[in-house]
């Protein structure tokens, strides 16, 4: 059942575990997700990145997690978030139509620009009684982790300062805050830690909850111990994907004859479902609903 972000994100914070949210782009993947909240009593973010909406059309996808979340997921409480949203139009649009929550990313900007961007979409989302999420620091991804390779740039000086993090939500009256603490969007198995000391600096300092990206990959351990520093929202993309993925080979490969969509889907489908409640194990959600 759809409610607002705020009933899901403050009890978590509360009660000292996280949300995952993860991304979708299409039916099955929503189904993926809310089937596993169903099944684990969990409170779920379900979240679609600029580019999900390029792909599915914002109706269309508005439509499915809605109809998703109300019918098979009423009993759980399931909220709607914009991912990544690096234009204004976007998060206006996803304003309008009924988000409950849009994220303004403008962290690749100047700090100033950051600012005033945020604190815009703050102003016109808390209009609607629509929660803001900004991004303060830079959260690598697959360009820039050749850059790091290369020594084009220093992941020290991408991080989050925890002094600058509470003068920007201050300033932007923002009522969540994703941080850079040294996770990389993707899959970079080896690669990805959290500064776990920085976390909790930024947490002391910033009253508001705090979002971690780039979780894909994370060991369960490290996910346990950034939970208990107060993360209280995590993202999670790519681990789907690559659920879906490796599924889909599984199915097509077996089933060469296989011409039924929904028969060659279905496994990923679960699959999926699979990866989402074990992330719900980790980030101990469930039972919350």
């Amino acid at each position: 059942m759809i409610v607002p972000i705020k009933q899901i994100i403050s009890k978590a914070k509360q009660g000292k575990y996280a949300v995952g949210s993860f991304n979708t782009s299409n039916l099955e993947i929503t189904l993926a997700i809310v089937r596993a909240a169903v099944k684990m009593k969990s409170p779920v973010i379900i979240q679609t990145s600029s580019s999900a909406i390029k792909y599915s059309n914002l109706e269309t996808l508005f439509a499915i997690m809605t109809t998703v979340a109300n019918t098979i997921g009423k009993k759980v409480p399931i909220a709607i978030h914009l991912d990544h949203g690096k234009e204004m139009q976007v998060v206006k649009d996803c304003i309008n139509i009924g988000y409950n929550s849009v994220h303004m990313d403008a962290s690749e900007k100047d700090y100033a620009t950051n600012v005033k961007l945020s604190r815009q979409a703050a102003q016109l989302a808390h209009k609607k009684k629509i929660w803001v999420q900004a991004e303060l620091g830079s959260i690598l991804g697959k360009e820039g982790m050749v850059k790091l390779e290369t020594g084009e740039i220093n992941m020290k000086d991408l991080l989050t300062d925890p002094y600058q993090a509470k003068e920007f939500v201050a300033k932007t009256k923002v009522d969540t805050l994703a941080v850079a603490v040294g996770t990389i969007h993707g899959s970079f198995k080896g690669i990805e830690r959290v500064d776990q000391v920085l976390l909790k600096k930024i947490v002391n300092l910033v009253s508001i909850p705090i979002v971690l990206h780039g979780g894909s990959g994370l060991s369960a351990a490290t996910f346990k111990k950034a939970i208990k520093n107060g993360v209280s929202v995590i993202n999670i993309d790519t681990n789907l994907r690559l659920a879906f993925k490796k599924a889909l080979k599984g199915s097509i490969k077996d089933s060469e004859d296989l011409i039924d969509p929904r028969k060659i889907l279905n496994p990923s489908t679960e699959a999926m479902q699979r990866e989402v409640e074990k992330m719900i194990k980790i980030f101990g959600s469930y039972n919350k609903a």
